[in-house]
């Protein structure tokens, strides 16, 4: 190991493992969670603790929200409304549906909530609110009864329209509901247009910076969200989740090196607080922005991390995510292929993420003239595709065939048979066009659109490929890749003038960079030439 990448390890482990400053300097710093104001009738002592509760809920910290609603009612038995927070807290709108065991306790919640039942009618509103969504759940899927509470709490809202705690859940509520292939962003923009107001007036609330981020975290919308995302990981700086969230906007709009001191700050505060979901969702989200800026060594920092950490409980999705996309990303990012054909997929509950590294092994097996065993890997994608189906997983099942259209394309341009090759790269990035991606991701192992650049400019069709970069970089801005095929593909159609603009900011973007990759010594190259 050379000594650059042994000190540079040193400081991501020291920053992730080893017992933090934090911890003991945790007495003069006080836990900041961000001010709620949600007045409920239980007794007065309990007001406090139940709004450090909600807002515990608002920045998504479930567990300790449990706890925390929890604890109010040990203190006010007869509390209602603590039943609810629990409730709420069992469910997580954005993540994942709740297993059967969860939707049982939640009822059970609800149940205590009704009984003691709410002392006035607005907190009677709220948990009739959550009694939709709880309600009959092995009779009604998922989404009816996430669309049902989403009604719910619009009616609420109106009803209360000076209660801003409603217009927050109400907001959340749309965003849960919006469907991932509505490019009109209806949902979205309306919750934003709910919150934006607030959160003028209430500008420590963590609730609103956060559902600000999660209702523009879309390329054409996510610069409306930068002020929050700025805002939020001060507001709430005690949170793991607050300190992360605002890289997804700064991944949307390839600011890397804030994405990497937001996660650094998540993963102090997961280390801290022993969340290894957030932690590993940090360290992805790490690595993508370091490979972005071509610090590779970095990069391979958390890459060292995750390997050294032994057996971790792979079944909580974040986790899961990171375990396949962190070696993947290493691997491809950096182009290369034989280490991606080496990479073995880790089996999960979350199938489609099986189908990451398939999907790694695949492009790497086909881009270094290995046709047959890249096959192999694309009849995985195509199994695991089938299940999906099978399982009604429609979303994944569409993020797997993306993999698989795109892998079968490179093994057709192997072949020779480079017009079929196009037809399914061009099918890939349509449908990819068509989608967004999970929250739980910063964006696609390579965007399609990208490989459709790739594919171009191996066919000698620069003047396409040109465009299809573009196209990729309007949704994936600062992409290293991204940057480098539009520079070579202009360079390559004639245009000087626009190569030498991306081959510009292929240089700024990697003014940190602590590997020599090849097309950092191109872009040098030509720019030097008068």
């Amino acid at each position: 190991m050379k000594p650059k990448k042994l000190i540079l390890c040193v400081t991501i482990m020291g920053l992730l493992y080893a017992p933090t400053v934090a911890a003991q300097e945790k007495a003069a710093n006080p836990e900041k969670l961000g001010q709620v104001h949600f007045p409920i009738s239980c007794s007065v002592e309990v007001q406090k603790p139940f709004e450090r509760a909600v807002a515990l809920l608002h920045s998504f910290w479930y567990q300790e929200a449990v706890k925390a609603f929890t604890a109010v009612i040990e203190m006010d038995p007869g509390c209602a409304m603590g039943y609810w927070g629990i409730a709420m807290s069992l469910w997580y709108p954005l993540w994942e549906p709740p297993s059967e065991a969860t939707l049982k306790k939640g009822w059970a919640a609800v149940e205590k909530a009704k009984a003691l039942g709410g002392k006035t009618e607005r907190e009677g509103a709220y948990i009739t609110a959550m009694e939709t969504f709880y309600k009959d759940s092995d009779k009604l899927d998922h989404r009816t009864r996430a669309t049902a509470y989403e009604k719910a709490m619009e009616q609420l809202s109106l009803q209360y329209s000076d209660d801003r705690e409603a217009a927050a859940f109400y907001a959340l509520a749309l965003n849960a509901t919006a469907l991932p292939i509505d490019k009109t962003y209806a949902n979205q923009k309306k919750a934003g247009e709910i919150l934006e107001k607030i959160f003028a007036e209430q500008p420590n609330h963590p609730g609103l910076a956060h559902y600000i981020i999660h209702s523009f975290d879309y390329p054409p919308l996510a610069s409306q969200a930068l002020a929050a995302a700025r805002k939020y990981g001060k507001i709430a700086p005690s949170v793991a989740h607050a300190n992360h969230m605002p890289s997804h906007i700064f991944t949307r709009l390839g600011l890397w090196q804030e994405s990497i001191e937001s996660n650094r700050r998540a993963a102090a505060a997961a280390k801290e607080h022993g969340e290894p979901h957030q932690l590993l969702h940090a360290m992805d989200y790490i690595a993508y922005a370091h490979l972005q800026g071509a610090q590779d060594l970095e990069a391979k920092c958390a890459l060292d991390d995750l390997n050294t950490m032994g057996s971790v409980h792979a079944e909580a999705k974040a986790i899961a995510y990171a375990i396949a996309a962190i070696p993947a990303r290493y691997a491809i990012e950096r182009q290369r292929w034989s280490e991606a054909t080496s990479l073995q997929p880790r089996p999960t509950r979350y199938t489609a993420f099986e189908g990451i590294t398939y999907f790694a092994r695949a492009i790497g097996s086909a881009r270094s003239g290995n046709a047959a065993d890249a096959r192999k890997d694309v009849e995985k994608l195509q199994s695991l595709h089938d299940a999906l189906i099978e399982a009604k997983q429609s979303y994944w099942a569409d993020q797997v065939e993306i993999q698989r259209r795109a892998a079968a394309a490179w093994i057709a341009h192997a072949e020779g048979k480079n017009e079929e090759a196009l037809k399914l790269i061009r099918s890939a990035a349509d449908l990819e066009d068509s989608t967004e991606k999970d929250p739980v991701t910063p964006g696609p192992i390579v965007p399609a659109r990208e490989l459709l650049g790739d594919l171009l400019l191996e066919l000698h069709e620069p003047a396409q490929a040109l465009s299809e970069f573009e196209g990729s970089l309007q949704a994936s801005p600062n992409r290293f890749h991204g940057l480098y095929g539009a520079a070579k593909a202009a360079e390559l159609s004639g245009d000087q003038g626009k190569a030498r603009t991306y081959y510009g900011k292929l240089i700024a973007l990697s003014e940190h960079a602590d590997s020599e990759r090849p097309e950092l010594q191109h872009a040098k190259k030509f720019l030097a030439k008068k």
